[in-house]
């Protein structure tokens, strides 16, 4: 397993509006059509705003590639963004690290991830002789400033009201002591706990049709891979404003 443990960020936004966008899955166009929708939203709004991305940029969709040079670039103008970390940001440096088999990478709909870097996932089996081999030429195929940039990613981002994370949290444990694997891949013990939960938390992971909006529990998956509905929440003085591309 790897060693470090992702950085996790503690925020005081005061009056600053903060817009979660959900998990992006390679569609670029749709990324592109949120920011536009932001900044016309907050065109009324004075002062800096911030954009929080929940993870899982990558997979599935067709732009894989170009939504992480899209996220590495500077944010719209007047705006600051973090980008956190989702699971399949970290199952892609998992496989790259050698911690993951090929096969299991592309259940995670990786093989769209290596088309939009020019790669082939089908015939790639087919011209390295070796896994060691075909894992090789992946590795040295996919810019390294990609790949420093996705491990540079924090997992959270906790505010006074607000925790903003992929995945949820384990309901048991305060919010210091929660595992990376948990705060990227949780489902089943984050919705099904009893436990009142801290704060309200802000998430993707876990793809519905539409926002699941519960008193303390904000899902903005919408499955935008397929679905062509990418999910913004504005988050503003204590009150949220949902909208979509």
């Amino acid at each position: 397993m790897p060693s470090t443990v992702r950085e996790r960020l503690k925020l005081d936004p005061g009056d600053i509006p903060i817009y979660a966008i959900g998990d992006i899955h390679g569609r670029l166009d749709l990324l592109q059509k949120a920011e536009q929708a932001i900044i016309d939203d907050a065109a009324a709004i004075p002062g800096r705003k911030l954009i929080i991305t929940l993870g899982d940029y990558i997979d599935r969709g067709p732009s894989s590639a170009q939504v992480i040079s899209h996220l590495m670039a500077l944010p719209p103008e007047n705006f600051d963004r973090i980008c956190l970390t989702g699971n399949h940001e970290t199952t892609m440096l998992d496989y790259l690290d050698g911690l993951v088999s090929f096969s299991d990478w592309m259940r995670m709909g990786s093989d769209a991830l290596l088309r939009s870097y020019g790669l082939d996932p089908e015939q790639l089996p087919l011209v390295f002789s070796t896994a060691a081999k075909l894992d090789g030429f992946i590795k040295k195929s996919i810019p390294k400033p990609h790949v420093d940039f996705l491990r540079s990613l924090p997992i959270f981002v906790d505010t006074p009201n607000v925790l903003f994370v992929h995945a949820g949290i384990d309901p048991m444990l305060p919010i210091d002591a929660q595992s990376d694997e948990d705060l990227v891949f949780i489902r089943h013990r984050f919705f099904e706990s009893r436990q009142p939960l801290p704060k309200l938390i802000v998430h993707g992971h876990t793809p519905n049709d539409e926002p699941e909006v519960l008193p303390t529990r904000l899902n903005l998956d919408t499955a935008a891979f397929h679905s062509g509905k990418l999910t913004v929440a504005r988050l503003w003085k204590g009150r949220v404003h949902l909208f979509q591309t």
